[in-house]
């Protein structure tokens, strides 16, 4: 039986993409009270922290946006990022929620003290909320390689993260360090402005061709004159690229994995050189790692001014990189393409529990949650994007709309008086817990590569099922799996 409806105040942390769909469908649930902290200086998450050369989303422009505010005005098939970032700005402007943003403003710290979360941020105590809703990513705490010298590097040197446009690339000789979508993105984006630059490969990859065709106006015009095509497009490429390809990724689609891999080796037979064919050769099944998508870095590093380094790096010095075989590789520009910590999403927030215990003292040996979306012990604490979320070669636009669309079930209960507290049971915990190690113990993650989708105890963060298996999860809670107080 409904209770009295309750005035919930709900934090969301993190103005990214999840932070901003959360605020406005609260709004439409009828929850105004909503104050979203990031600590940085505007929205936009992901798309404002990375701004390197060439940076490009690889999930098609026209499924890589919120179901409720559709774009026609896209430019390319896989959109540039200042593109997105100002789509983000947008739908942040048009929507109201900069206004519930309090910029500037990290969190420190969440303690559950009885019937509530007292939130501190950099700015100091912000008060009790109800409930807490994260959106803070999983790819924003940049990893730094532990190599020795880095210190020592007497040029400019910086994680693509935190690129420095104040360092001008032409005619330098520039290092890039890793070899995942972003150094392939960036490689040939520089490639003709450097005097040289060197890719440091630790592990090959499998890059499957896609030209990022530009959209033309007359196709955009098309789109703004009738919206039916866009939701079209959205619906077509929803099935193209979840039902698809990621649905082959999964194990769950064989001959269109068989076809993805094929293009790949067709893709790398375009590599003139046998020997340098054979260095960007994987020793491992496509989709181990992430896939990555280009059809510009191969013809990139055949080019007589780029070159591949396959030797171990053995150390930095100040005039480049020492590798293994003794060359000293003279730099003037040392970029590190090496990723985020993906495995601690909340960094050194310190998150306290019903009873007592912290968070990080509960993952010490690797996260746990209930579907992604929520943790025992963490009463009406709600994830987007949390650990074991789909990530890698999904929109994550859409997976964080799923999860949104699960959470405000939740907070419904809690609106409607019917719970004061939700936390997931134990037991059902452990049970999907030990689903996900079983299905992702024969999953292609599991065949024999190094990926940042394990963490240090060698468990894998990430979906190992569908996309509709997904949907299916994230289409009404199992209210038993919960503890409900009253």
């Amino acid at each position: 039986m409904a209770g009295t409806r309750r005035g919930l105040r709900i934090a969301v942390i993190g103005a990214g993409a999840g932070g901003i769909a959360a605020a406005i469908r609260l709004r439409e649930r009828g929850v105004s009270d909503v104050v979203i902290f990031e600590k940085a200086g505007e929205p936009g998450g992901t798309w404002r922290d990375n701004t390197y050369p060439g940076i490009t989303c690889d999930v098609p422009s026209h499924l890589y946006r919120f179901s409720f505010a559709p774009n026609p005005d896209w430019s390319h098939k896989y959109s540039p990022g200042p593109e997105i970032q100002a789509y983000m700005r947008k739908v942040a402007a048009d929507y109201g929620v900069e206004a519930r943003i309090r910029f500037n403003s990290e969190v420190l710290s969440a303690t559950w003290t009885g019937g509530g979360w007292e939130i501190v941020t950099t700015q100091g105590p912000q008060g009790r909320f109800d409930a807490v809703i994260t959106a803070v990513g999983i790819l924003h705490h940049p990893s730094l390689p532990d190599i020795e010298g880095l210190d020592d590097f007497a040029g400019a040197a910086f994680h693509t993260a935190r690129w420095d446009h104040s360092v001008p690339l032409e005619g330098r000789r520039i290092g890039v360090i890793g070899t995942g979508s972003t150094a392939i993105q960036i490689v040939p984006a520089i490639v003709d402005r450097a005097e040289k630059v060197s890719l440091f490969q630790r592990t090959a990859q499998w890059i499957l061709p896609e030209p990022n065709l530009p959209i033309a106006e007359e196709k955009r015009a098309a789109y703004r004159a009738d919206p039916a095509l866009l939701e079209d497009q959205y619906a077509h490429l929803a099935q193209a690229f979840n039902g698809a390809f990621c649905a082959a990724v999964a194990g769950e689609a064989p001959e269109v994995y068989a076809r993805m891999a094929q293009a790949c080796r067709d893709n790398l037979a375009t590599v003139a050189d046998p020997e340098l064919r054979a260095r960007l050769t994987p020793d491992y099944r496509m989709g181990c790692k992430r896939l990555i998508v280009s059809s510009l870095f191969y013809p990139a590093i055949q080019r007589p001014d780029a070159e591949l380094v396959t030797d171990p790096i053995a150390r930095i010095e100040a005039g480049g990189v020492r590798t293994a075989d003794g060359r000293l590789h003279d730099l003037d520009i040392l970029v590190l393409a090496t990723g985020f910590d993906a495995h601690h999403p909340f960094g050194d927030m310190h998150i306290t529990g019903r009873s007592g215990r912290s968070l990080s003292e509960t993952w010490a040996k690797g996260n746990v949650t209930y579907r992604g979306v929520t943790v025992p012990d963490l009463p009406n604490w709600f994830m987007l994007g949390g650990p074991n979320s789909p990530l890698g070669n999904f929109s994550f636009l859409m997976t964080a709309e799923r999860q949104l669309d699960y959470v405000l079930q939740l907070v419904d209960l809690l609106r409607d008086g019917r719970a004061s507290e939700i936390t997931p049971r134990p037991e059902p915990t452990a049970a999907w817990t030990q689903a996900l190690k079983d299905k992702l113990a024969g999953s292609i993650w599991a065949s024999g590569c190094r990926s940042w989708y394990f963490d240090a105890h060698g468990n894998v963060a990430t979906y190992p099922w569908s996309y509709e298996t997904f949907e299916a999860e994230m289409k009404a809670p199992v209210l038993e799996d919960y503890a409900l107080s009253a």
